[in-house]
């Protein structure tokens, strides 16, 4: 068994619901979250805050599935990453499950 954390971008959250069916991972976890990159400096003073740093819309995805399902949707993420012309690709991490209650 392993854990899988996926993050993407708002935009992308359907097709990662996507990439998750076509992997077969049938169950799994969705939070909203706020994802940040450094930016310059000019950025921040050109809002009407200039100590706020805007996050932007993200979401985070996570599932304890068998190790095939891992293997087959880091493929398609790969594959789809490849595919996209973006600045914000869909990530993925994978974590062993030394134990389970």
């Amino acid at each position: 068994m392993k854990m899988i954390i996926v993050t993407t971008v708002e935009e992308y959250k359907s097709q990662v619901f996507r990439l998750f069916k076509q992997a077969g991972v049938d169950s799994f976890s969705e939070s909203d979250i706020d994802g940040y990159k450094s930016a310059a400096p000019l950025m921040y003073t050109s809002s009407w805050f200039p100590s706020e740093k805007g996050g932007a819309a993200s979401n985070m995805f996570f599932s304890f599935t068998e190790e095939e399902k891992v293997t087959e949707l880091f493929k398609l993420i790969k594959q789809f990453n490849e595919e996209s012309e973006t600045t914000n690709p869909i990530r993925a991490i994978e974590l062993p499950i030394e134990r389970t209650v």
